[in-house]
């Protein structure tokens, strides 16, 4: 297990050099030091003098990707690239091209995002495997076809649609909650009561229908005839045995991302004003803050590579028949 573990962690690292350098070509092809420059400053006017000053204090003075005056390593090593790259490594984000430390804006903003997220997903596990196991208890009947036509219709649906529509009904209409903003302590309950409605609603489709297909699965294995032989009942049945072996797949699904539940969600906390990450990442996006951009992305992936390794570890721990070497 031990020597999986480290040798999954040894591919990460290309594949983080990757992710990393493609996102500094992309945001580079669209904005040079110089443009960021004058778009942190905030003058269409300002100096030559004043843009290399800025391009100094915040490290983009440098070649992007290889320095022909350099010798030897310092060809690839003395660019922006490689200076702004090899900190992320350590986890270690550095400062925003607006001046904020990027580590201390992750750890105050990844709560908000967590208090979304969590409920979200636990909520709506419960709610998507009760359904499908109801539609699964009446199979080939009018609810499962009813139930399979009304799921693709909210898979077909934009996830805009349930935003502006929440907003509207509970928070407009009703006046039940805020329809955006956020406070602190418990006063933030009322304002994490719709995008927690949203984000359960918008996922029924794909995760009730995801959750029928695997219960479908186990209904007609060999195990299930011999219980139903046995005298067991259809209720029984399901609950007992079916529900049970098919949360091996679900489990590994929800450990895979269990870490990315940090990031947020980038529509609905921008739509809903939650300080999150979400928000965080799509504020740096409109600013064109690329050492915001490039934390985000870097620490997306991370989260992503961890999540992929966590699936493989807990199906070793919920199917004895799965080893890892």
């Amino acid at each position: 297990m031990s020597a999986y573990i480290v040798r999954r962690l040894l591919y990460a690292i290309p594949i983080l050099i990757g992710v990393n350098l493609i996102t500094f070509v992309l945001f580079f092809v669209v904005n040079s030091p110089d443009d960021m420059a004058r778009m942190q400053l905030g003058d269409k006017r300002v100096t030559e003098e004043a843009i290399q000053a800025w391009k100094a204090d915040h490290g983009y003075d440098r070649p992007l990707l290889f320095n022909a005056e350099a010798e030897g390593l310092g060809a690839l090593t003395d660019t922006i690239f490689f200076q702004k790259s090899v900190k992320l490594f350590a986890l270690n984000f550095g400062t925003s091209d607006s001046g904020r430390d990027i580590g201390y804006d992750i750890r105050q903003r990844m709560w908000p995002s967590l208090a979304i997220a969590l409920p979200v997903l636990l909520v709506g596990l419960a709610i998507n495997i009760s359904y499908a196991l109801m539609i699964v208890f009446f199979r080939a009947t009018y609810i499962d076809v009813g139930s399979v036509v009304l799921l693709v219709a909210m898979m077909s649906i934009s996830g805009l649609f349930y935003i502006i529509s929440g907003q509207f009904l509970i928070g407009k209409l009703f006046h039940l909650v805020p329809i955006s903003g956020y406070d602190i302590g418990l006063e933030a309950f009322k304002f994490l009561i719709l995008p927690v409605i949203v984000g359960v609603v918008s996922g029924i489709g794909t995760g009730t229908r995801l959750y029928r297909t695997f219960f479908l699965e186990e209904i007609n294995r060999d195990y299930v005839r011999t219980a139903r032989a046995k005298g067991l009942r259809e209720r029984i049945v399901l609950f007992r045995h079916v529900l049970k072996n098919a949360l091996i797949p679900i489990l590994t699904g929800v450990v895979a991302v269990l870490p990315l539940l940090f990031m947020g969600a980038l529509i609905t906390e921008s739509f809903f004003g939650i300080p999150g990450l979400g928000s965080y990442t799509i504020d740096a996006i409109n600013r064109q803050d690329f050492s915001i951009v490039r934390a985000m992305v870097f620490l997306g992936s991370v989260l992503y590579i961890l999540g992929l390794i966590l699936t493989d570890i807990s199906y070793t721990m919920v199917d004895p028949r799965v080893r890892l070497s």
